[in-house]
Formats: C-alpha cells, sequence, structure tokens
C-alpha cells in the first residue's frame, strides 16, 4: 500500500539558469611586442535548468520538499584570451506524465510523458564577449568588454497525470479499491466509507501474459468536474488512459442513476474522456440487494446496447472475465506511447524582430521594451566609460535614440531598460 501521506500531485517550483560570465578587458605584455593589442577573453555561457523525466519516481514530493533550482553561473573570461568555462545545466527529476504550466496563465510549457522526455525550462546567459571581440581597424585597443546577460528565472506549477492504460471509475465505495488489490499486488487503504481512497493507486495486472497497468481513480461525485470533492485534480490521472473500467455499487439504490452521473461529470470535463471506451462493472453481486439490482439494469443496459459484467470483487466472481474484456478492448485500440493531452495545431510565425523594441510613458519616465536593446543594456557595463559611450551608438542604430526623442525625452529624465534606469543626457 502506498502511504497517502507521501503521495503529491501537484508542486510550485522556481527555477533560475546561471548568468552568463562577464568579458575580460585586457591587452598583450610581452617583451618584444610594443602595442600589443586586445586578448580579454570571453566569459561561459551560464546553465539551463532542464526538466527530464526518472523513471523510478511515482510523485512529486522531492520537489515539495526542494522548490528552489539554480544552475551555475558561467566563469569569467580572463587576459591572453583565455576563455570563461560554461556553467553546469541543473537537471530537475520528474515522473512520466507530469505537465508544467505558467502559473499565472495557466499555459501548457512542457508535457513529459515518455522514459527519456526532458525540455528546457530557463535558458543560460550569455556570455559576455572580451575586448578582443571589438578590436576593428578605427579602434584597436578597445577598453570594454560585455558583461554575463542574466539567466532566465521562472516560476512553475507542476502537476502529475498518471500514465496508465485503464482507469477505473466509480462513485465513493462502488469498490474500485477492492477490485484493484483483487487483480494486482496494489494494497490500496480499504474500508466501509465514502473517500476512503485519498490518492489514485496503480497497479500491474497479467492478463492472458499481457502486463496492463490500472489506475484506481479515487470516488467521483456530482460536480467533480467543477471540483466538488477534489474531483477536477482526479479527473486528470485518467485523462492519458486508453480504456475506463466504469464499476457500479450494485446495492446502491438507482445505479443506473449513478452510472449517468459519472458519465456527466467525464462529459463536462472532456469530450475525449466522454467518448473513451468504458467497459462496465456491476460490482457486489454476493449481495442480495445487488441481485434484485441486476435483473433491472440487464433490462435497462440492454435497451442502450450497452454490455455489462457482474462481479464480486470482495470474492473474486466475475472479476476475470471483465479484465479480459478490458484487455481485449485495448487489444483493438492502436498501441502508441502516451502522447501529450494538449497539442497545438503547427502555426507558421514569422521570425521575431530582435531589434523591435516599443517606447511608453511609465509615471514620469520613459520604459523601453525590446529584446535586443535590453539585453545590451544589461550586458554593458557601466563602470567603463567607453563601454557607455558604444551603448550610446547602439542606441543610435536600432532608432531607440529617435525613438526617446520624439517620444519627448528631455535632459535629466528616467529611462528604464529592463532592470536599470539610466538617466538621459544628450
Amino acid at each position: 500500500m502506498r502511504d497517502e501521506s507521501l503521495f503529491f500531485d501537484e508542486a510550485k517550483i522556481f527555477v533560475e539558469a546561471g548568468n552568463g560570465g562577464n568579458g575580460c578587458v585586457s591587452f598583450r605584455r610581452e617583451k618584444f611586442v610594443p602595442h600589443g593589442g586586445p586578448n580579454g577573453g570571453h566569459g561561459g555561457d551560464g546553465g539551463d535548468v532542464i526538466l527530464v523525466v526518472n523513471p523510478h519516481l511515482n510523485t512529486l514530493l522531492n520537489l515539495r520538499k526542494h522548490p528552489h533550482w539554480k544552475a551555475e553561473k558561467g566563469a569569467h573570461g580572463q587576459g591572453s584570451d583565455k576563455h570563461g568555462k560554461n556553467g553546469a545545466d541543473v537537471f530537475v527529476p520528474v515522473p512520466r506524465g507530469t505537465v508544467a504550466r505558467d502559473p499565472e496563465t495557466g499555459k501548457l510549457i512542457a508535457d513529459l510523458v515518455n522514459a527519456n522526455d526532458r525540455t528546457m525550462i530557463a535558458r543560460g546567459g550569455r556570455g559576455g564577449r572580451g575586448n578582443s571581440a571589438f578590436a576593428s581597424s578605427t579602434n584597436q585597443a578597445p577598453r570594454w568588454a560585455e558583461k554575463g546577460e542574466p539567466g532566465a528565472e521562472r516560476t512553475l506549477i507542476l502537476e502529475l497525470k498518471l500514465i496508465a492504460d485503464v482507469g477505473i471509475i466509480g462513485l465513493p465505495n462502488a469498490g474500485k479499491s477492492t477490485f484493484l488489490a483483487s487483480i494486482t499486488a496494489a494494497r490500496p487503504k480499504i474500508a466501509d466509507y465514502p473517500f476512503t481512497t485519498l490518492v489514485p493507486n496503480l497497479g500491474v495486472a497479467i492478463v492472458d501474459d499481457r502486463e496492463i497497468v490500472l489506475a484506481d481513480i479515487p470516488g467521483l461525485i456530482e460536480g467533480a468536474h467543477a471540483g466538488a470533492g477534489l474531483g477536477d485534480k482526479f479527473l486528470r490521472h485518467i485523462e492519458r488512459t486508453r480504456v475506463l473500467i466504469h464499476l457500479l455499487d450494485g446495492s446502491n439504490d438507482d445505479p443506473l442513476a449513478a452510472f449517468d452521473a459519472i458519465n456527466r461529470e467525464l462529459e463536462q470535463y472532456s469530450a475525449r474522456l466522454a467518448a473513451e471506451s468504458q467497459v462496465i462493472g456491476f460490482n457486489k453481486i454476493d449481495l442480495p440487494d445487488a441481485q434484485a439490482n441486476w435483473q433491472k439494469l440487464q433490462k435497462a443496459f440492454a435497451k442502450r446496447k450497452i454490455e455489462a459484467y457482474a462481479i464480486s470483487a470482495a470474492t473474486g466472481q466475475g472479476v476475470r472475465e471483465l479484465l479480459r474484456a478490458a484487455a481485449k478492448r485495448l487489444g483493438e485500440l492502436p498501441r502508441e506511447p502516451p502522447t501529450p493531452i494538449e497539442e497545438e495545431l503547427p502555426v507558421i510565425r514569422p521570425a521575431e524582430d530582435e531589434n523591435a523594441f516599443t517606447v511608453s510613458r511609465e509615471g514620469h519616465a520613459f520604459r523601453v521594451r525590446g529584446k535586443k536593446v535590453e539585453r545590451v543594456v544589461a550586458m554593458t557595463n557601466f563602470d567603463q566609460e567607453e563601454a557607455i559611450l558604444r551603448l550610446h551608438r547602439v542606441f543610435k542604430a536600432l532608432g531607440v535614440t529617435d525613438a526617446l526623442e520624439r517620444a519627448g525625452v528631455r535632459e535629466g529624465d528616467k529611462v528604464r531598460i529592463g532592470e536599470v534606469e539610466l538617466e538621459w543626457r544628450d
């Protein structure tokens, strides 16, 4: 039996990629080379943060305990054209079926479903160039170098969606945990009261020499798709299954109404789940009330052309037949590896213009936004006068200077670019 206190299917983490190393300002100082040129080395690139599947993990517990992940910085460049070492990447281990989302927008960032999946979620900063990179025919002794680019950082919400062939669904007390325990080595907690199972349980059954992975999903109730009874958190665990075993409590006063209630929840949660193939198990047939209900239900299901199996998870009656029916349904479906639940249609987008920028008012200051201009400012060393002069030339070349002047910038005004606030000087 899995310890319920150790099962976590959600986690919030903060990741920081490594900053790039600074470039170096250096000149050759050799005895017989009176006019040695620049030989400052470049900084190393910062390490990336990468999500990687670890097949030995079953929950997100490790990320709940360690929510902060940081990659290594790039080393600084040195004289004699010695380039800094790249920072080491950091690998964040997650179980198969992990989905990463942006916490503010809910946008899907990554969906790792296969044993060898990995995806970069924060890119390391580029290493700054040393002064050797800026030598030219008109400036043979540049006395500036770039700072390293800051690494990306972000917060992520991780969700685990169990990967199983068959999902076992039904209202609380339908006997799902007893059924799973009777056909696999799983040992879920079992008791005679609603919501005994508070976490999904996985088990592996052997059916005619074929392995089938089953997931027992905690009892669903009406309103589950909207979160009632934590239903929305449980429903996601059957999104990757290909066949559902729908267990009905045969001792229930109206098992047909229970059947319809669960299917309404599936439909409201996901059209794909509602269309998924179901094998119906009428459980607790060993009880007198269930035997009476079975006669009525058979007629109702016959009208709907639905096949159901009378079983007793407690005694084992009919269990193997139900399992073989589920295995047969699986065999009729294409044997494909699990694929991401959410897929975007391919969209042809024009290449992003790195030089593009915008200028806007921000209180009494001006805000300049743009990929290249923000990167150039972040990598400028404001302790080097020549670096500041070069920044002015870059502003002029990109059109930033003209745009700010058209927006009304005046001597002494504040101009904010990325994390830097500058005072404007003509």
